[in-house]
């Protein structure tokens, strides 16, 4: 079919140019845009640039630059880190062979965000994320799009403790504003690409960057796919001429039309049925609790007596709860109608109503009528959220980890509040989370504690900078020693992989996570030569002729950027074969309709030439130099073989 050397080349939005060409084909000229037959074809809808003519937007220095951030291509690559994730290589299966579904990024996002343009476009159902709210006193990112990445790690602390920090954006600062606008710009309209149709995007926020983050989303996602601005009451106040006692949360979509209303399925819709009165045709039976059966609500009331003529009836034993437990053994007398219900609540099954609908929990009320929390879609979620706050969090992070390291990380209770009624919409096997400023996991953490109460298989990617962790810091010390403590590197990434690992051992979850972190592309970046010696840029051409690849590449630092530039997504199952003396691996997704057969030997044997099976689905890749060309020719002849 063909040969293809295949090189490190991203072109964002390559789709939109490819339905650009198809509608307007007149508008190319040797494979670029004609902007001048361009806006003769829009005709009327083409504004003439003048810099007098005034129109509404968000402008601010640097948003130039902020524009082209976006386009430039990136300079590095992910590596997998093994035995970094939850088990062994961070897979799901015993074997190694299927890597996890959930992903964790060590790097800075707006790179990572780049690289996953290719694999995950189009893809993402859903992103949260917490960004620096910008108060004066937040670290944000300083970037600088010119300098090398190997420069640019090392300056973000990624590459040595020597290099230079993430700044401070003080409000002393003339472009306070700017800083970070600059910095959220690029970000989102990356992320608003990886994004399905249907797609939503939440972002949490606080009052200093509210007002310009809202025209900036107006500009990126376009005002007609704003679906709500949120309150929520915090429960952290501060005094000045007001009490400050809550935030924000924009929520936008992709694209509105797609959405349904949204509506509760799941955690956080309550509804209380009172078992009806039993009669001749609904008999009591008796049912026993055994002690020690978690409630888990703290708002519970445990009746020491009920009436005669109550519904419910303690036969043996009294109700009393210790750390919402049952202290002893109790039997009750309830109406029949429910009993083989409540016995199934006991063993830990699923329990269903006669209509289908999930229950959850049972519990009794001060007045001994048995109550049960359950599951129903006919509720909208509030733009005012009160019922979550930081105190919730703490609580949490210190049953998890033994302590909290964060002053203050979003509850999970108020992200399983949000997510639930989006994640609903269409089949949660299908759902992938982004959240590309991961802090301390919570995302991670509401995505899994979902997927085990609803019984849904959600996944996540979750981006967080490893940060270090600085002892002087009056805001960072406890989570300094926290490190220290556990044998943590210091760095706030750290304390993100243990939440998370404590979070499958606690929920019994066996589906782990990958951990792959950014660095260096494998291949060779061109430096152009500004000297007058023909010789040296002879020796420079020969250089990159010989090999494409940087002194340190390695075969699964390579494997996995392969896999970034066929868009092949970082959980595609990965099958190991052998064909004579030859190891290659055999990549497949549900998300991608080929297949990849990608060998990187240094030499590419006869047999795996003669026996290797390739056509308009498999492409073969190996390295240019391990095969011949005539070699490559017979290979061509079945189909579609890439080289490097």
């Amino acid at each position: 079919m063909a040969h293809e050397k295949l090189k490190p080349n991203f072109v964002f939005d390559e789709e939109k140019i490819e339905k650009l060409k198809q509608l307007a084909p007149e508008c190319f000229e040797d494979g670029k845009i004609n902007f001048e037959t361009l806006k003769q074809n829009l005709g009327e809808w083409s504004e003439e640039e003048d810099e007098s003519l005034e129109h509404f937007g968000l402008f601010w220095p640097g948003k130039k630059l902020a524009r082209k951030a976006a386009t430039i291509p990136p300079e590095g690559t992910l590596e997998p880190v093994f035995g970094d994730g939850l088990k062994p290589d961070g897979t799901s299966d015993e074997d190694g062979k299927n890597p996890s579904k959930n992903i964790f990024i060590e790097g800075e996002n707006l790179e990572v965000l780049k690289l996953l343009q290719k694999s995950y476009a189009d893809k993402i159902k859903m992103i949260y994320i917490d960004p620096p709210y910008n108060t004066g006193n937040d670290f944000v990112y300083d970037d600088d799009f010119t300098e090398p990445l190997q420069e640019y790690l090392r300056r973000t602390r990624q590459v040595d403790e020597e290099g230079k920090s993430l700044t401070t954006n003080k409000r002393s600062d003339g472009r306070f504003h700017s800083k970070w606008l600059s910095m959220m710009y690029p970000r989102l309209r990356l992320a608003r690409n990886l994004l399905k149709d249907d797609g939503v995007i939440f972002i949490s926020i606080g009052d200093n960057e509210v007002a310009n983050l809202k025209v900036l989303m107006h500009e990126i996602f376009g005002e007609e796919n704003f679906i709500s601005e949120l309150v929520w009451r915090n429960g952290r106040t501060s005094a000045a001429h007001f009490t400050n006692e809550h935030e924000y949360i924009l929520v936008y979509g992709k694209n509105k039309e797609y959405l349904p209303y949204f509506m509760y399925s799941g955690d956080g819709m309550v509804s209380d049925r009172a078992i009806k009165k039993p009669g001749p045709k609904n008999p009591l039976s008796e049912i026993f609790f055994p002690s020690g059966i978690d409630f888990e609500s703290d708002d519970i009331i445990f009746p020491n007596k009920f009436g005669d003529k109550e519904p419910c009836e303690v036969i043996e034993g009294v109700f009393e709860a210790k750390n919402g437990k049952l202290a002893s053994d109790v039997t009750i007398r309830a109406a029949w109608s429910m009993a083989d219900q409540i016995r199934q609540f006991i063993e830990g099954k699923e329990v269903f109503d006669q209509k289908g609908q999930r229950l959850k929990r049972f519990y009794f009320k001060s007045n001994g009528v048995l109550q049960y929390e359950k599951f129903k879609g006919t509720v909208h979620p509030k733009s005012v959220i009160v019922d979550y706050s930081y105190k919730n969090s703490s609580s949490s992070m210190q049953s998890l980890l033994g302590e909290n390291p964060f002053d203050f990380t979003k509850p999970v209770e108020l992200l399983n509040h949000l997510f639930s009624p989006v994640l609903t919409c269409e089949n949660p096997e299908e759902n992938i989370i982004l959240d590309f400023f991961a802090g301390s996991g919570s995302t991670g953490h509401s995505i899994l504690e979902l997927n085990k109460k609803l019984n849904w298989n959600n996944k996540y990617i979750l981006v967080q900078l490893p940060e270090p962790i600085a002892r002087d810091n009056k805001e960072q010390k406890v989570a300094h020693d926290f490190c220290l403590t556990n044998n943590l590197p210091l760095k706030i990434s750290e304390i993100t992989k243990i939440r998370l690992k404590k979070c499958y051992e606690k929920l019994n979850l066996n589906s782990g996570f990958k951990t792959l972190k950014l660095t260096n592309s494998n291949f060779k970046k061109w430096s152009d030569y500004k000297g007058q010696d023909v010789t040296q840029l002879t020796a420079q051409f020969e250089e990159e002729a010989n090999s494409p690849f940087v002194q340190d590449w390695n075969k699964n630092k390579l494997f996995t950027e392969i896999l970034l530039l066929e868009g092949f997504p970082l959980d595609a199952q990965v099958e190991e074969l052998k064909i004579g003396e030859n190891e290659f691996k055999r990549v497949t997704s549900e998300l991608v309709s080929n297949e990849l057969l990608i060998c990187l030997d240094e030499k590419i044997g006869a047999t795996l030439i003669s026996e290797l099976k390739i056509d308009h689905i498999a492409s073969f890749i190996c390295l240019d130099n391990a095969i011949s060309n005539q070699d490559k020719l017979r290979l061509s002849d079945k189909g579609l073989i890439k080289t490097i």
